[in-house]
Formats: C-alpha cells, structure tokens, sequence
C-alpha cells in the first residue's frame, strides 16, 4: 500500500493557517481598541440670547399686574371695613 502525503499536506496547511490567525487576532484586537476610544464630546445647546429691555419691561410687567390688582382689592376690602365700623358706630352711639 503506498503512503499517501496527508501528513506533510496538513502540517504545510497548519503553518500556512498561523499567520491567517495571527492576523486575523491583531486585527480583532484593532478594531476592540478602536471601539474603546474616547467618546466624542456631545453637541451643546447654543446659550440663550440676551432679553432686550422690552422683554425685560413686558415680563416685569406681567408680574406686576396681578399684585397691583390685590393691592387694589386690599385697599378697597379696608376702605368698606371702615366704612362698615363708621356706620356701625354711628348707629349704636359709639
């Protein structure tokens, strides 16, 4: 029976396969690294721009009307209390 050469055909494919591996190893490990660089800083929003005076004016002013108008029903809430005392007082001789 003759000896066929499959032993020396699967040692030449074994090293010629090594270098395949090695490669394709520094390569994996290329791309493992390039995966775990530093990340990109994220996108800022832009800051606000400045209010003009108007805007300044018209929010002060927002703000302000309703307190004005409590003030307003505070002082007349006041006024008919003394108006009511006065009436009172006036009608028991006090």
């Amino acid at each position: 029976m003759p000896v066929l050469p499959t032993a020396p055909a699967r040692a030449l494919s074994t090293l010629l396969a090594a270098p395949r591996s090695i490669a394709a190893a520094v390569l994996l490990s290329m791309l493992v690294c390039a995966g775990c660089s530093r990340p990109q800083p994220a996108e800022t929003d832009p800051p606000p721009e400045p209010r003009t005076a108007q805007q300044a004016t018209e929010l002060r002013d927002a703000i302000q009307q309703p307190l004005d108008q409590a003030e307003a029903v505070k002082q007349a809430t006041e006024d008919a209390a003394k108006a009511q005392r006065a009436e009172i007082d006036a009608a028991t001789g006090g």
